[in-house]
């Protein structure tokens, strides 16, 4: 078992470089079962959803060569079963996302549903009613989508809500639909964007992605291309945060402003220095931060995926801060690693009242999640003395070499391998 070993308090400075997207990624890996041509991604992180994802395509007959920095993907060897089983699925619901691909190429898809998420319930209904209303003939049976139709055909199809997963596995689907689909309440977040253009350039005829709805006109198929992951917005967000809380100077290297744009504001209103350059975002705080409210919200929102680096902040806030989770019921599992660490944070529901700033003192915590992982890091880097973050591999999910590029900007955090007995 992997823990992580830090000592604080350390001021992060520096400049340090956003790996691509893995939330982007996952979904361009998954387009390469629409083609029978190579698929060439560029920056693709090197983390745990990643190699998890590559063992499923490689079940589907997906052969992966990895040179250069990239990942070169061609189908040499389809399964015919065209299946996705649990224990391939369990332990990342992005699993679900070969579901569209498939049916569509394939005419056919047996695909787990994922099992249970520690920060909420995250159902896939929205992914099978937009595929039921391309025409697909739908059955749910001993815990599997069995999913068929000869050619999926054009439609009009509203989400319940926006969902990013939801958007793109439809999106994937409706490519070599007969005729036009136009899918509305759609997810608007960066990532869907860039796999909208990952299939323009394979070939596919994609309008209005990033915009609340999308219109697809289908082809008869698609080719290969090589295509650049947008950078990690949720990767960089967390170093900028980190820059905020420890007083920091860090300039994000391969930032996309734009993509940032929803925490930059809110930096900026809690008091620190934002500086958009051609080099990319530098974040500068030597006069402390106050305490704001925050609510999480879609894209444009703020991101429920950078709300627990935040409450971290708030931490160290000057003032009391509420913030409101508004998309998954259980986020603020991290709440009590940082009360045992010196916070003062008060949970009612869906939303957590931060009293700041208090003194952080190091401790052992436990990771219970992906985003909850880099909010005890953080706190642990603002912290006097000790800290040992438990069960990181939560945090290799989504982080690729984060201890080297936190070691770059100064923090002293070491990577421990502990035996399992201990």
């Amino acid at each position: 078992m992997e823990k992580f070993h830090i000592v604080g308090p350390t001021r992060l400075t520096g400049r340090v470089a956003a790996s691509g997207a893995k939330n982007a990624a996952l979904p361009a890996l998954t387009a390469s079962l629409l083609t029978d041509e190579t698929l060439t991604l560029h920056c693709v992180p090197r983390v745990r959803d990643i190699r998890t994802l590559q063992k499923l395509l490689d079940h589907l007959g997906m052969e992966s060569q990895e040179e250069a920095g990239a990942i070169r993907l061609r189908r040499e060897r389809p399964n015919p079963e065209h299946d996705a089983p649990y224990d391939l699925v369990k332990t990342m619901r992005a699993s679900v996302l070969v579901l569209g691909p498939l049916l569509a190429k394939e005419g056919h898809a047996r695909v787990s549903l994922p099992g249970g998420c520690a920060i909420g319930v995250r159902p896939i209904d929205q992914h099978l009613k937009a595929l039921a209303a391309l025409g697909a003939d739908v059955q749910l049976s001993h815990g599997y989508v069995d999913a068929r139709a000869s050619r999926l055909v054009g439609t009009r199809f509203r989400f319940d809500m926006p969902t990013v997963t939801g958007t793109e596995n439809v999106l994937m689907a409706a490519v070599l639909a007969q005729g036009t689909t136009v899918l509305e309440n759609c997810a608007r977040e960066p990532e869907v964007v860039d796999l909208a253009n990952l299939l323009n350039a394979m070939g596919a005829r994609v309008s209005g992605a990033g915009e609340g709805t999308i219109v697809i006109d289908g082809v008869e198929e698609l080719g290969g291309a090589e295509h650049t992951i947008i950078p990690d917005r949720i990767e960089g967000g967390t170093y900028l945060i980190g820059a905020a809380m420890t007083g920091g100077d860090v300039l994000l290297e391969r930032a996309n402003a734009a993509d940032l744009a929803p925490l930059l504001d809110k930096l900026a209103e809690v008091g620190v220095r934002v500086e958009v350059t051609a080099e990319g975002v530098r974040v500068r705080a030597d006069q402390g931060v106050a305490a704001r409210d925050l609510e999480t919200a879609p894209h444009p929102g703020f991101p429920t995926d950078l709300q627990a680096q935040y409450m971290a902040l708030m931490t160290q806030g000057f003032g009391v801060s509420t913030i409101s989770e508004t998309i998954f019921e259980n986020r603020f599992q991290h709440a009590p690693e940082l009360m045992r660490m010196g916070a003062d944070i008060r949970v009612d529901g869906g939303k957590a009242q931060v009293h700041g700033p208090t003194r952080l003192t190091g401790a052992g915590v436990m990771a219970t999640d992906l985003r909850a992982s880099a909010c005890l890091v953080l706190a642990g880097i603002a912290a006097e003395g000790e800290t040992v973050v438990d069960r990181i591999y939560h945090l290799d999910r989504g982080y690729e070499q984060m201890e080297l590029k936190l070691q770059s900007l100064g923090a002293r955090v070491a990577r421990w391998s502990v035996p399992m007995s201990a």
